[in-house]
């Protein structure tokens, strides 16, 4: 039994984007049906306000979902009786034939406007070449290569997963250019976690990964926060005294993709006597982490470091794994000596005894 994940403003950001919305579920013939999380996922998204149009050709997924009648796609008027079902019920039904499922899928999805479809999946439809874990966030960018059959697609170093998915992915990216906002594919007993986390359990397909770094606003410290207690638990950040994590939240950074999903987040304090700054708490739990979220708040930094006439940056770490990441972005590891000495006013002895310190001069 997996333990259960502790999401909080995450889930209620989520919440808030599907309040009012109307979302579709697609289960296939071949995957097996679950009334968890299947049913607490739609009672919670019913009892957010949001709607939920749940598209099957087997009975017993409706039976789990609580959908007592369901409407079939072979009626021309399928969409005023889901209309009916969800003003009444918050949740209804569409049988669709197993045959050509992902097409009528698609659309019915574009006949709706939904302004999601979660597409139930065991297997992953696109992995990193030789399985080396699985692909977040792909766009229509990346996808249209995907259907050519062309797996070098860059950095991402994608492929197809076993099997025979151009219909899926086909049906995905007509669905995306026909204006439905994103489509997610996870795993049936992944579907809160994929929905409600930012952190994500299977493939989310947009139209754009645009991201944007910028400053923190006030509407964004609680997912920042969320963040940083998560890094400091996990032991990838220090632990921070209240008047510390209010100076990470004052001058904090992140990477929004689209403009409003928080991929990664950093701090970049000023040490003015020094003229430099610190880079801190540089961390990202998201399903963006694959997608050099922490390098965009690297070179953000040094852009802005350099317009600001600072002569350097410096970050400390006790990971080999984050000295690493930095050593790639130009910084080079120094002596503790070699950053402003306010930095250890206070520190931690034993911390000092194992952290590394690392620097950037920007005028190189």
């Amino acid at each position: 039994m997996s333990t259960p994940i502790q999401t909080f403003s995450e889930r209620e950001f989520y919440l808030g984007e599907f309040r009012g919305r109307s979302i579709g579920i697609a289960w296939p013939e071949g995957e097996s049906p679950l009334a968890e999380p299947l049913a607490g996922v739609i009672a919670e998204l019913v009892a957010n306000g949001s709607r939920v149009v749940l598209l099957s050709p087997v009975d017993e997924v409706f039976a789990l979902a609580g959908i007592k009648s369901s409407a079939d796609v072979s009626d021309v008027r399928f969409a005023p009786m889901l209309w009916r079902d969800l003003r009444e019920h918050g949740r209804a039904g569409l049988r669709i034939s197993a045959v050509g499922f992902a097409e009528q899928c698609r659309r019915v999805a574009l006949s709706l406007r939904l302004a999601k479809l979660v597409w139930i999946q065991s297997t992953p439809p696109v992995e990193r070449r030789g399985g080396d874990g699985r692909v977040s966030v792909i766009d229509l960018a990346h996808l249209e290569p995907l259907l050519a059959g062309d797996a070098g697609l860059g950095d991402a170093a994608m492929h197809r997963a076993s099997g025979d998915v151009t219909p899926l992915l086909a049906a995905i990216r007509d669905m995306i250019e026909g204006g439905i906002p994103s489509v997610n594919v996870c795993a049936p007993e992944d579907l809160a976690r994929e929905l409600f986390t930012y952190a994500g359990a299977g493939t989310f397909f947009t139209r754009d990964r645009y991201a944007e770094v910028r400053p923190l606003s006030l509407d964004d410290y609680d997912l920042a926060n969320d963040l940083i207690e998560r890094g400091e638990a996990d032991g990838f950040l220090a632990p921070r005294a209240r008047q510390e994590r209010d100076d990470v939240l004052t001058y904090g950074v992140g990477v929004f993709i689209e403009g409003r999903y928080l991929a990664g987040i950093g701090a970049i304090l000023p040490h003015p006597g020094e003229n430099a700054a610190e880079l801190a708490s540089l961390f990202a739990l998201t399903r963006y982490v694959g997608e050099g979220a922490g390098g965009q708040i690297v070179r953000y930094a040094i852009e802005q470091g350099r317009e600001a006439g600072l002569d350097y940056l410096f970050s400390c770490t006790t990971s080999e794994r984050v000295m690493g990441f930095f050593e790639r972005h130009g910084f080079r590891v120094v002596e503790p000596s070699q950053v402003p000495s306010a930095k250890w006013e206070g520190y931690d002895p034993d911390r000092r005894t194992r952290v590394r310190c690392l620097r950037f001069d920007l005028s190189s």
